[in-house]
């Protein structure tokens, strides 16, 4: 199920939304947590119906084999690496044979020069994100950091409905204490009107902005292999564009997701922080996916970092770090190198701040935009040959004409035939540079009759383009 529905927002959520109030207004605050995770269930369901009962399987071994990590005493060493090794191993496991499986036989056919078919593997929904969350809780349980959850707060804490399928990656730290706290069962209608304000604003950025921009990048590159490019102009054009809508469609998400938390008295932490203001890729992964990038450092980089060791150090770590995460974002070389481009320009970054090398704002501005649209072309590439056809095209000047009148015609041409899309397009780009970021809006938010407004037109709008329904990018990941 998609936030970005009727069926969602008509149906699903006020049923799971009056129930769970109602059912803590007396005081059946038990029933009301069941109830919470069993409309969270249904949720995943009905997004993906055959990998419902592995889901559930992962998640009740995770509960018990992180529980009995943390009854067992410090000095019991053994016994504690042996559970954590069998879930990580079984977290591993199963997102390798849903994910990567078909990757690696692909790639032994090619090496081996052998010919294994392996069957049809979809994609479980969420996948990627659940899994992170869980092997967090066993490493902290094997850490000593958390304690034996209650059941239904472990539950909750994986399944909650609103960060399930796409994030933001949530921790168990900052979630199980929320849902055993009383007073987050009371209902709180300051709350509920920010809930409702944020999400409107997550669903006009998904509706209105990143979806048509999607949609037309997405059929640019889905023919630039077989047209043999589209010169300069609109190669440049449709990548900002695809690098745009990613920003509108992954922070309209999160923007619902925290939103819908809110409506349930629960705070999910923001995972965007206008990211296209960058001026460095180092800044610009602390603004990007902020509950990824949390989850790579504390997991992955401070496994791999040691201060004074030079095999591993900073640059090492990072490196290490944008590898995993190239990999996690998807099964394929173009991911990996993605992964690693990114660790290369965040390693610049780093190596620039410590030799105190500064650009001029403009300039390191610009540098930085035009990375992260690069990175972007490989990372939405299918191959290398598709990401390599883009960069061609994007320095093909003999496309724009011969003489200032004809690339003064063309350019007129192209904004003309494009005028829909680069309009939106124009309008994502003001958004992303010069306007307040969610975070920064619901800092300073006030209910007043103009927010109430806002919210209206905006969710009104929203609706009324809901026409067709299109997936969040990040959930085929």
């Amino acid at each position: 199920m998609i936030f970005s529905t009727y069926k969602f927002i008509l149906v699903f959520l006020p049923i799971v939304f009056f129930g769970y109030h109602i059912l803590n207004k007396f005081k059946f605050n038990k029933i009301s947590k069941i109830w919470l995770i069993v409309a969270s269930l249904i949720f995943y369901y009905l997004g993906s119906p055959d990998f419902f009962w592995y889901f559930v399987g992962s998640v009740i071994a995770n509960y018990i084999i992180g529980s009995s990590i943390a009854k067992l005493p410090s000095e019991d060493k053994i016994q504690r690496k042996i559970l954590l090794a069998i879930g990580l191993l079984g977290n591993i496991l199963l997102l390798g044979y849903y994910k990567y499986a078909n990757f690696f036989v692909d790639n032994y056919n090619y090496f081996a020069k052998d010919d294994i078919i392996m069957p049809n593997i979809i994609l479980p929904i969420g996948i990627s994100f659940f899994t992170f969350q869980l092997i967090a809780y066993i490493v902290d349980s094997y850490r000593g950091e958390t304690a034996e959850y209650d059941i239904l707060d472990y539950l909750l804490f994986i399944t909650f409905f609103p960060q399930l399928i796409v994030g933001p990656i949530v921790h168990h730290k900052e979630m199980v204490s929320q849902f055993e706290k009383k007073e987050n069962q009371i209902i709180n209608y300051d709350n509920i009107v920010k809930g409702i304000f944020l999400f409107s604003i997550g669903l006009a950025k998904k509706i209105l902005l990143a979806d048509p921009l999607t949609e037309d990048a997405q059929m640019f590159f889905g023919d630039i292999i077989s047209s043999g490019g589209y010169g300069l102009l609109s190669t440049w054009f449709h990548s900002i564009e695809y690098t745009i809508s990613y920003y509108f469609d992954l922070s309209g998400y999160a923007d619902m997701a925290i939103g819908l938390g809110l409506m349930f008295n629960i705070i999910i932490p923001h995972n965007f922080n206008s990211p296209y203001k960058a001026r460095n890729f180092q800044d610009y992964w602390k603004r990007w996916h902020i509950t990824l990038s949390r989850f790579l450092s504390t997991y992955i980089f401070r496994s791999v970092y040691r201060k004074d060791c030079k095999w591993r150090n900073y640059y090492i770590a990072t490196m290490v770090t944008f590898l995993v995460s190239g990999f996690w974002h998807g099964a394929g070389w173009t991911f990996v190198v993605w992964g690693i481009a990114n660790g290369v320009l965040v390693c610049i970054s780093a190596w620039m701040n410590r030799k105190e090398i500064k650009f001029p704002f403009l300039i390191a501005f610009s540098l930085t935009a035009i990375g992260i649209v690069l990175a972007r072309v490989l990372f939405v590439s299918n191959s290398f040959g598709e990401a390599l056809t883009v960069y061609k095209e994007m320095i093909n000047f003999s496309s724009l004409g011969n003489g200032v009148s004809a690339i003064l015609s063309n350019i007129f041409t192209f904004i003309w035939a494009n005028k829909k899309c680069g309009l939106y397009l124009v309008i994502g780009i003001l958004i992303c540079w010069f306007a307040p970021n969610s975070s920064q809006i619901m800092e300073k938010f006030k209910i007043s009759k103009k927010t109430a407004i806002i919210a209206a037109m905006l969710m009104l709008v929203s609706l009324v383009n809901m026409d067709k329904i299109i997936q969040f990018l990040y959930f085929q990941f």
